[in-house]
């Protein structure tokens, strides 16, 4: 999988259903070379779109699906 697969995925709280943002870039591990996280911008509503949202960091072991159209985390 390719790092523009994910980028295109919506990213998913299963906690709440919410939608988190979308994926901007990725943390390697240097030792490992493995995904450690995924840097997710934050979302852009109408009522946020003059504030200050900073970005979002998912662990790697707080995504619980990789599907075809969506990554599902466990993420408040």
């Amino acid at each position: 999988m390719r790092l523009s697969d994910l980028q295109n995925k919506d990213i998913v709280s299963v906690m709440d259903g919410r939608n988190i943002g979308n994926i901007i870039d990725v943390k390697i591990n240097p030792e490992t070379g493995e995904i450690s996280s995924l840097v997710v911008e934050a979302s852009k509503s109408f009522g946020k779109f003059f504030s200050k949202d900073t970005d979002t960091e998912i662990k790697w072991d707080e995504i619980t699906k990789i599907g075809e159209d969506v990554i599902l985390v466990r993420k408040v």
